[in-house]
């Protein structure tokens, strides 16, 4: 089963120039890069889970409900956000979408399960915090859903082959070849990939002013769209099934 997943969050790369791009800005980038990513995707027919980044959901739910309406699950990224503030933002998506929020992902901060269990979350997907380096080195995880406390937690997949994550960056760097490869020989041993990418890996940074290192230039924009697309031509034809997160774990 393959579990395509996208983290809706701003960048926060600096400006290129001497004008500050505004948050708002920002979030408008995103809010367009993700219905460019609702756009391949259904085209493909394929649902995804999108986790998105708690301080900017109330100024998405146009594209929020836009994003339930065709199908796919909407969760939760926690970038900073206090408890208090997670609480009340998903008692607000709850009553917009009609629908549970079941899912949270986690990152620099990571709050206790038993936190989580109280905010009635059924699940948490979290990420490891990495430097440029992480992506390359060979890994040893358990990559089997464990539950505790009443919470599933979904680890991330790691290619048993190359012992290289499923990561937003490994998406970005490797051949689409050798990813499909991968992806496809992980699936004869595991019961999931757990495949996450990020909206902001879709933007044209120098287009709109954004200045980031190297590395995450590269592959970036248009090249992200088709890499994107390819996958799912990928999937489609070798007749691999997808789940949302949802789905997949209940």
């Amino acid at each position: 089963m393959i579990l395509l997943t996208f983290n809706i969050i701003n960048s926060d790369a600096e400006s290129n120039n001497s004008v500050e791009i505004s948050t708002s800005d920002r979030t408008k980038i995103t809010q367009d890069k993700t219905n460019l990513i609702l756009k391949i995707l259904n085209y493909h027919d394929i649902k995804a889970s999108f986790f998105i980044e708690i301080s900017i959901i109330e100024k998405l739910k146009t594209l929020i409900k836009a994003i339930s309406a065709q199908g796919h699950e909407i969760a939760f990224y926690n970038k900073d956000s206090t408890l208090t503030k997670i609480e009340n933002i998903k008692k607000q998506t709850e009553e917009l979408l009609q629908k549970q929020i079941r899912g949270i992902r986690q990152k620099e901060i990571k709050y206790p399960l038993e936190d989580l269990k109280s905010l009635e979350f059924n699940y948490v997907s979290n990420i490891d915090n990495s430097n440029i380096l992480f992506p390359f080195k060979r890994l040893k995880r358990d990559t089997e859903i464990l539950e505790d406390n009443g919470v599933s937690i979904v680890p991330e997949s790691i290619s048993p082959y190359s012992q290289l994550p499923y990561n937003d960056f490994v998406f970005q760097a490797l051949p689409m070849t050798y990813y499909q490869n991968m992806v496809f020989e992980t699936l004869k041993s595991e019961e999931f990939v757990l495949i996450y990418i990020n909206s902001w890996q879709f933007t044209d940074f120098k287009k709109n002013g954004l200045k980031v290192p190297f590395y995450r230039c590269y592959n970036s924009g248009k090249k992200m769209e088709d890499k994107l697309d390819a996958l799912l031509t990928f999937i489609n034809e070798k007749e691999l099934a997808t789940s949302r997160m949802k789905d997949y774990i209940f």
